[in-house]
């Protein structure tokens, strides 16, 4: 996690997101840095718009929270719809942590 966590940083500080400037935050952190996962971060972040990622995150995370907040109860035609849209939830959440499974 901490090289998501340092990919982050460097990109909320506006700084190139890098081998030479991950390197520098993992030492600065004290933490053991393995060259092979900078390398495989830096690739797979190449063609990521990251603002577009957290703001996907960030809305899928939301809706399930909003969707348990207005649980009531619902006709069976109503819980197959809701079946099939948390599905749809469940799939694009899955894409969105697929990013952060590169690096755990």
């Amino acid at each position: 996690m901490e090289y998501v966590y340092t990919a982050m940083l460097l990109h909320t500080t506006g700084q190139e997101i890098n081998e030479e400037n991950v390197n520098k935050v993992l030492k600065a952190a004290e933490a053991e840095v393995n060259d092979a996962r900078v390398k495989a971060l830096i690739a797979a972040l190449e063609d990521v718009d990251i603002d577009e990622a957290i703001e996907k995150t960030a809305l899928t995370a939301a809706a399930p929270a909003a969707a348990s907040a207005t649980t009531a109860e619902k006709a069976p035609e109503e819980e197959e719809e809701e079946e099939e849209e948390e599905s749809e939830e469940e799939k694009e959440e899955e894409a969105a942590a697929g990013l952060g499974a590169l690096f755990g």
